[in-house]
């Protein structure tokens, strides 16, 4: 049979996509945040934070939203089978969120706040050049994008304070005294 799918053919199309995409990307997400420490480790405690740090537990709700709104971006592009952008899309998309999932291992695990804040430069970058190529292809899910970019703009503007606070937070280890003469 040769036709164009129906509405409800669609939708289902949609929610495969979705029941796939959004749990592993909101889990991936939350993996690299995990397994690098992030927040929880005692360098990051001795760390001097701006007076715009919002506390801890804020961030593990924050997260996994902005994932899901990302992974539902993702599969309304994914759903635009008619699109000459959808390639590019579906490309930058993948671009920005291993950006995105090494950017706590190399804050957190590596101790890199400089380079990480270079690093979430590059990912805002590439957050905006994908929403840019999925405004063109579906409006909704360059919205669905918006609160992520507003995030990372404020994750920044947090990395680089800390970095300002804190100029020896790549060689800062906690516990150990040191006695200057």
């Amino acid at each position: 049979m040769v036709g164009i799918a129906t509405k409800g053919q669609l939708r289902m199309s949609f929610l495969r996509w979705a029941l796939v995409l959004v749990p592993l990307i909101v889990l991936a997400g939350s993996l690299a945040g995990a397994l690098s420490g992030s927040g929880q480790t005692s360098w990051y405690a001795a760390l001097e934070k701006p007076g715009f740090q919002p506390p801890s537990y804020l961030f593990g709700i924050v997260w996994p939203i902005l994932y899901a709104l990302m992974a539902f971006a993702l599969v309304t592009v994914i759903q635009a089978r008619g699109s000459r952008l959808r390639g590019l899309a579906i490309g930058l998309f993948v671009a920005q969120f291993l950006v995105n999932l090494l950017w706590s291992p190399i804050f957190f695990g590596m101790h890199q706040v400089s380079f990480a804040f270079w690093w979430i430069l590059l990912m805002l970058a590439l957050a905006v050049a994908t929403t840019l190529v999925f405004w063109r292809i579906r409006k909704v899910a360059a919205w669905l994008m918006l609160p992520y970019i507003a995030w990372i703009c404020f994750a920044a503007a947090l990395n680089f304070e800390i970095d300002r606070m804190n100029p020896d937070a790549e060689t800062l280890v906690v516990g150990e005294t040191s006695t200057q003469i």
